[in-house]
């Protein structure tokens, strides 16, 4: 297809104003067999997805939806990612390179039909090494024509933390087991030396194990679909399709590049502190060069690598920046290869973004990954004006524990007991979301029922905090806090890393979402007996984890208070008894305040979103009546109202 090839100068025609004859000239087919073969091949990859998730064993693939399945052409297309499943988008981004770096390294000219071949190094493929992928070549005619990937969590894989989600890491070697590319499985039979490698090193192989044998199963599933499109539809017809995926998202892409004005947009981000202590911030930086319908990103100025495991890779850089363009410019971008073919990535080595082992190895992956979409946010937002998106509750506050039962049996609890979940932030369509998972993550919320199954834990509160979504026309997703019970000793390692200040940016003329904490509460004689308050004189009595806090108190208090360090205890051990509290960060508000409708303001108030009290300061709204005792009976005050929005 020369004539499509992208050009310096942009004179690629668009896919759609083609001939019919340049189309089939390009793809090996009409333009509806490619509809027809892209859509099947979405099927398939849906569909091994959904076996799975049906199938798995271990909790944090059956309950968060912590893998993901891909269609990557043969290296004669460069191994290019055409067709991805609806599931974990940091899986998803890296995936292309992975299945690349695995193959080449392993050589596709050793690979047979029926072979599994596997790779978890981050530096090789992203993310961590608990997200291994697992890919297999299919072969027509003795040829590789497409390889069907899955990458998936595996709940431990070894490394000086069980479940591996912790800050305190410091090298490859705490981190966990690396495997490079090896068969997992040869022709379809299981290698012996592999498997011993992984379950020599793992605490819970037996949980892993049905989860590859399942993997083993899908990956069988995704071969006999793509094998049954080619032979309905024809190898070229195939082939073609492949790069038509491609290329429709680069054109789409293109064209929502065209749309930035030209020039220099810089922007920033802030982590709060490694895992070692809280002397050293980390930002990232970037400076985004917008050219007719290119983009260079470059990230000169950020922050050298972390003492700890909160770096990320190059490959999970390039995936945020895949990310944050999408979600700002055109949602229905649909995510391939082809995302970046307009954009190019100038990174320094050694950075929070592009670590090199082996201090620093890649673990928290998704927190520097993170603050690069909301520094990409920073910096595009104000020329987007009214397209402007608002920030998100910026990390997950991850939580990792585990402990012994009464009865002697270990127990462990990965990402269900903290802020995993909270809020994004407003945009012109709408008020934002109050409960989901960050902007560069895509995956399911463990159910209560679940949590409580698996370890001695009991849920005690997950709600909507007051006052907590950024003010604007539309206002900021509400702060979560979630309350936990433990009912046993345990060592659990919290990971807040963004809690000095809002992440939660507001977005044209809209105001940030407060920043959140965290707040161990010990157990007072016995048993503890109902929920644990929300007033001062209850907080004052906690261990603060992390967050900016008032000495005394211990509440809130983001102008003056004193910050907390997360990781000052390594771990923290707690009692039996003990109630952990997480309150996420709030969405940040678009739009100016006082241009919300007054009515949804009073809805706010009614649903206890919104405070009284708040609704006054924030928004100049003022509500009469007991939100509590009669919400039925609130009212806006329509002549005070006007009253107040006047003088503000």
């Amino acid at each position: 297809m020369s004539d499509l090839k992208p050009s310096s100068v942009d004179t690629t025609p668009l896919i759609r104003e083609i001939s019919d004859e340049q189309f089939q000239a390009a793809y090996g087919c009409d333009r509806f067999t490619a509809a027809v073969l892209v859509n099947r091949l979405k099927y398939a990859v849906g569909h091994m997805a959904t076996a799975f998730l049906r199938e798995a064993f271990s909790p944090i693939i059956r309950d968060w939806y912590d893998f993901a399945c891909t269609i990557s052409g043969p290296p004669e297309q460069d191994y290019r990612m055409a067709v991805v499943s609806n599931s974990l988008t940091p899986f998803l981004g890296t995936m292309p390179d992975a299945c690349r770096n695995a193959v080449e390294e392993f050589g596709p000219e050793n690979l047979s039909p029926g072979d599994v071949l596997i790779c978890n190094d981050p530096y090789r493929g992203g993310t961590h090494v608990n997200d291994v992928l697992f890919t297999r070549p299919v072969f027509v005619d003795g040829a590789i024509v497409a390889f069907v990937n899955m990458r998936a969590h595996q709940l431990d894989m070894g490394g000086t933390v069980p479940g591996g989600f912790s800050a305190t890491k410091t090298n490859v070697y705490e981190n966990g087991v690396v495997i490079p590319p090896v068969l997992l499985w040869s022709k379809d039979e299981p290698v012996r030396s592999s498997f011993s490698l992984i379950f020599d090193n793992t605490r819970w192989g037996s949980m892993l194990l049905p989860d590859f044998k399942s993997m083993h199963q899908q990956l069988q599933l995704g071969e006999r679909l793509v094998r049954e499109n080619i032979d309905r539809y024809g190898l070229a017809a195939f082939l073609g399709s492949l790069n038509y995926a491609c290329d429709t998202s680069a054109e789409r892409m293109r064209e929502a590049l065209a749309d930035i004005p030209d020039g220099d947009y810089t922007g920033s981000a802030t982590v709060d502190a490694d895992g070692l202590d809280d002397t050293i911030d980390y930002t990232v930086h970037v400076t985004l060069r917008k050219r007719g319908k290119h983009v260079e990103a470059d990230l000169s100025g950020t922050s050298g690598q972390a003492r700890t495991c909160i770096n990320c890779g190059i490959s999970d850089a390039k995936t945020a920046l895949g990310v944050a363009l999408t979600m700002l410019l055109d949602p229905e971008i649909p995510f391939t290869s082809g995302t970046w073919r307009h954009v190019d990535l100038v990174a320094p080595p050694g950075t929070l973004l592009t670590a090199l082992p082996p201090e620093g190895a890649p673990m928290m992956f998704w927190e520097a990954s993170g603050a690069l979409i909301a520094a990409i946010f920073n910096a595009l937002n104000p020329v987007l004006g009214a397209n402007a998106v608002a920030g998100d509750y910026g990390s997950t506050n991850t939580h990792n524990a585990s402990g012994v039962r009464p009865d002697g049996t270990y127990w462990t609890s990965a990402t269900q007991c903290g802020g995993e979940h909270g809020p994004w932030g407003a945009t012109k369509e709408g008020d934002g979301d109050s409960y989901t998972v960050l902007f560069n993550l895509n995956n399911l919320d463990p159910a209560t029922e679940t949590i409580e199954h698996d370890s001695p834990i009991v849920l005690l509160r997950k709600e909507h905090a007051m006052d907590t979504g950024g003010p604007g026309k539309h206002r900021g997703g509400a702060a979560n806090l979630k309350d936990s019970l433990w009912l046993t000793d345990a060592e659990q390692h919290l990971s807040p890393f963004r809690t000095k200040e809002p992440s939660g940016v507001g977005a044209n003329g809209g105001e940030a979402g407060p920043t959140g904490a965290m707040w161990v509460f010990p157990p007072e004689g016995e048993a503890l007996e109902g929920l644990v308050g929300v007033t001062p004189e209850i907080y004052a009595r906690s261990v603060p984890v992390a967050g900016v806090l008032d000495p005394d108190t211990k509440v809130l208090d983001p102008e003056s208070g004193k910050y907390h360090y997360f990781a000052s205890q390594k771990p923290w051990k707690t009692k039996a008894g003990s109630v952990l509290r997480c309150l996420t960060n709030g969405g940040g508000g678009w739009g100016a305040p006082f241009e919300r409708d007054p009515r949804k303001v009073l809805a706010d108030v009614r649903d206890e979103y919104v405070s009284p009290e708040g609704a006054a300061r924030d928004y100049g709204v003022v509500v009469v009546g007991d939100p509590h005792y009669d919400p039925e009976g609130l009212r806006v005050d329509e002549q005070a109202t006007a009253e107040l929005r006047s003088r503000g």
